[in-house]
Formats: C-alpha cells, structure tokens, sequence
C-alpha cells in the first residue's frame, strides 16, 4: 500500500526532482574510481514521505535500498539547500495562478501537540499534565491553504505569537488592499487589535466569554488545516529536536495538502492527461 496515491506523489516528485542540482551516479573523487553508487534521490524522497506519513524512526523505514544514516545526510543536504521551502513555494504559487488563494480572508490559530523528545521548539505543555509538548501558530487563506507557521514551546500562549506569524505575510505580495484576519477568544486583547491595525488589517475576534458557535465567522478554516497536519503523524507526536528540521517537514506536509487541495478543486474545471478518474 503506497504511503500516497501516484496522482499525488507523481507531480510531488516531478517538481521536486527540478529543483535537485545535478550530481554523478558515482563518486569522480574517489580514488579508485568504484565508489558505491550512489542512492537515487527518489528512494529517498519515498522514505522521507513514509518518515513524515506514518510518524516511524528512520529505523524503522530503513531497508535494504537506503539506510536510515542516508535518509537523515540526504534530509540535511536538501534542507541546506532550502529544496523543502522552494517546493512549497511552487505549490501556492500553482494554486494561486490556477484556483486562486483567498488573502483577503485570513485565519490565525495556535495547536499543540506532543514533542516527547524535547527540542528547541518543546516546552512544557499545559494541557499534558507538563509533559513537554510544542505549539504551532499556524496562518491559512480563506480556504484552508496553509501560508506558514511559527514554534513554539506548548507553555506560550497564542496572543504573542500573533506578530511574527503575520509577518509571514510580507512573503505573500502582493497582497489585496482590505485583509480581514480571523481570530478565536484566545486573541480577545487591546494588544491583538493594536497590533491589527499598525498593519491595517481588520480583525474579526470572538469574544471571550461567548459561545463559540454563536461567532464561528471564518476561523474554522485553520482549525481543518490543524487536523490536515496532524493526520501526518511526524507532526502530531514529533521527536525531531532541531526547529530547521521541524520546519522542513511542515513545509513538506503543506505542498501536500496544498497539491491535493489543487487537484480536487481543479478536477471539476480543468482536464490534464494525468487527471484522476474520480474526485477522491
């Protein structure tokens, strides 16, 4: 059972592959010319979507095509390189030209989940009786489309982390002239709608101390993009340390969901050779 469906992993890895810079099969240093060959990139990619679907060590994944020390070098050299945050790049712009992002519809929401193994972005969680946890402020459009995320530990609270996620905006221009960002009661401050307003953004703010449903408004839009990340089990019960490392698999599970949303939506209005036969 694949850890993905070919119409999902395919273009994944067609955009990816682009941007990888071109290496020899074998190693022109070596002094004996018969170094190993090297393994291909695309086993690697496979491993690290199963790493990231299925949450397992790179032990656990490692067979006799690829070990897991290659896994974790090939994981580093790409993240150095910044392949993870180019190709999810590449995927909002392709959703953007083709479906069209919602900016002027913005939803900003904090989620915690377990970080068992501590990390720069672990802290202790107060909704896990202190067991170390760690917090994401995550943004989306109107739709759902992730834009970005800022760590955190799960002991900071979700008002702080408001400003450096928006400032994840200034790499989205150009921007509609009216942005309207949606928040829950946790951002119900005179701070909160200060900061809104230096930036000339209008804010839609639940109330603290009324019933959610009665002031839903757009907010449950980051909310479903929560649990889209979470279904990638990496990030739901996260043991890497490193925040760059964190962050890369984010980005990864992002193009994802950002790709899978492109497809359905464009299933009904466009028609391409390796179109799905059905809308999944």
């Amino acid at each position: 059972m694949p850890v993905l469906p070919s119409w999902l992993t395919e273009p994944l890895w067609d955009q990816f592959a682009a941007l990888l810079p071109p290496r020899p099969v074998f190693d022109p240093a070596h002094p004996l010319g018969c170094h190993r060959r090297r393994i291909s990139d695309r086993v690697v990619f496979d491993k690290l979507l199963q790493v990231l679907r299925f949450g397992c060590s790179y032990e656990a994944i490692a067979d006799s095509t690829c070990s897991a020390t290659t896994i974790r070098a090939r994981r580093d050299e790409w993240i150095r390189l910044g392949l993870f945050a180019k190709l999810k790049q590449l995927a909002l712009d392709a959703y953007d030209r083709i479906v069209g992002l919602v900016l002027d519809q913005i939803a900003v929401d904090g989620a915690i989940t377990k970080a068992p193994g501590g990390g720069e972005a672990a802290g202790r969680s107060p909704v896990d009786r202190g067991k170390r946890g760690m917090k994401r402020s995550g943004m989306t459009d109107g739709y759902g489309i992730p834009l970005g995320r800022v760590l955190a530990g799960a002991h900071r609270h979700d008002s702080p982390l408001l400003a450096p996620t928006l400032y994840l905006l200034d790499g989205l221009r150009p921007l509609p002239d009216e942005i309207t960002v949606h928040l829950d009661a946790g951002y119900d401050s005179d701070k909160s709608r200060h900061l809104l307003g230096e930036r000339g953004l209008h804010s839609r703010i639940a109330q603290k101390g009324t019933n959610a449903p009665i002031q839903a408004t757009r907010r449950w839009h980051v909310e479903r993009t929560h649990a889209w990340q979470n279904a990638f089990h990496r990030l739901a019960r996260c043991y890497e340390r490193r925040a760059h490392v964190i962050n890369a698999f984010f980005d990864l599970a992002d193009t994802i969901i950002t790709v899978r949303s492109l497809i359905r939506r464009a299933w009904t209005t466009h028609r391409w050779d390796t179109r799905p036969h059905r809308r999944h």
